[in-house]
């Protein structure tokens, strides 16, 4: 079962780049997301698409890159922007490498706005944490991020063929795909190239971490129990060093910004409770799970318990990825021995879901409790009698808010 990705393959967010490159320059365009999702590839196709003049560069490559080299590659996109009535397109990619970035960009697209040059600009990075401490600190009001989520089972169906039963495995990262023939091979490849990397690069040396031994376990320990409410109390039971629950929730923020893992808060319909909560663990691609598991194919198929696990995590990844595009709002809800897996918010819309995984739970279904409680819009069902995972997971998930 080679997968090989279809030529040509874009993803949706490509057509709502290029649709925000053709408005009139308000903003710096940032595409952003975990890595190995396909931001360089997205904009290389939309680049390659575009009717502007464009120019492409990226800091990764292995010469000294300084803010004098990211000034003289601004001034080449604004030579080409000169030579065209409609002006041109500069994509820098790998920015965070350079120290100071976010001061340059920020004084060459001022000199730019008070000249008037039609000079529009993509930014790139493959480390959300710095990135966006580079926006927040230098560049407030002048960008616009799109958002890369992992890719969902309708995106990894269309490019690579993927059934259910292997996205639910392989997970959604395009260029692991491939190798998933051998997946030994498809293995190693998460855990030395991705989890690793992402963690070793994108965590560690991008941020202040004091027990970086500590942020690893509770990485492990988030795969090992994704779609499960542990207390930060119980978590540092499990882990072998010391700290307190207040460096715990910092860590699992920090995975969280890199697309690793997550965890989910209560509601409660009082943001304060919300914040003090037992969180929710979720990882952000169920490749992460199977890949620290250690399990074959074969073997999460024939383990209930495991294979439920799997199916609560996808539902949860595939939510929680389109609440860090801005979507939605999620949650969990449990109240004594009733619980609810998953509660979206939208503005004033609430939305209910419960899944039906077959795995053994502590807490029971309490669909009709919540919406005693809090009145969603809606309460859904899915697996079992309820609506089929494989749909669930295929529409995105505005279609599950919408009226």
């Amino acid at each position: 079962m080679t997968k090989a990705t279809k030529l040509g393959f874009e993803r949706p967010h490509g057509s709502t780049l290029a649709e925000r490159l053709a408005e009139p320059r308000r903003f710096v365009q940032v595409v952003a997301g975990p890595r190995q999702v396909g931001k360089t590839t997205l904009v290389q196709q939309v680049l390659a698409r575009s009717a502007l003049p464009t120019v492409y560069v990226s800091a990764d490559e292995p010469s000294l890159r300084d803010t004098a080299w990211l000034a003289a590659q601004w001034e080449r996109g604004r030579l080409a922007a000169a030579e065209h009535a409609k002006g041109a397109l500069l994509a820098l990619d790998e920015l965070q490498k350079i120290p100071g970035w976010s001061e340059t960009v920020k004084r060459l697209w001022d000199e730019d706005t008070r000249a008037r040059r039609k000079l529009r600009v993509i930014l790139l990075g493959s480390a959300p944490l710095l990135v966006r401490q580079g926006l927040s600190e230098s560049l407030a009001g002048r960008f616009e991020v799109l958002h890369l989520p992992h890719w969902s089972y309708a995106e990894m169906r269309d490019a690579f063929g993927f059934s259910l039963d292997e996205y639910l495995y392989f997970g959604g990262y395009p260029g692991a795909a491939p190798l998933v023939d051998d997946v030994d091979r498809w293995r190693r490849y998460l855990l030395d190239s991705l989890i690793e990397t992402t963690i070793s690069r994108d965590v560690l040396l991008m941020t202040r971490v004091d027990k970086p031994a500590l942020l690893r376990q509770l990485f492990h320990l988030g795969c090992r129990y994704s779609g499960q409410v542990l207390s930060y109390t119980k978590m540092l039971g499990q882990l072998h060093d010391a700290g307190n629950t207040t460096t715990l929730a910092h860590y699992l923020e920090l995975l969280g910004v890199a697309g690793m893992l997550t965890g989910l808060a209560k509601y409660a319909g009082k943001a304060v409770r919300q914040r003090g909560s037992s969180p929710k663990l979720q990882v952000l691609d169920i490749a992460l799970m199977t890949a620290e598991s250690g399990l074959s194919p074969a073997e999460t198929r024939d383990d209930p318990e495991f294979r439920g696990r799997l199916v609560e995590s996808a539902v949860g990844a595939h939510l929680a990825n389109a609440a860090a595009g801005g979507t939605c709002e999620v949650y969990y809800w449990r109240e004594q021995n009733r619980e609810v897996d998953f509660v979206l918010r939208a503005g004033k819309t609430l939305v209910a879901i419960e899944v039906k995984s077959g795995r053994a739970r502590d807490a029971r279904p309490g669909l009709a409790a919540f919406s005693e409680a809090f009145g969603p819009k809606r309460t859904l069902l899915v697996g079992g009698d309820g609506i089929p995972l494989d749909e669930f997971l295929l529409r995105p998930v505005e279609a599950w808010l919408a009226s």
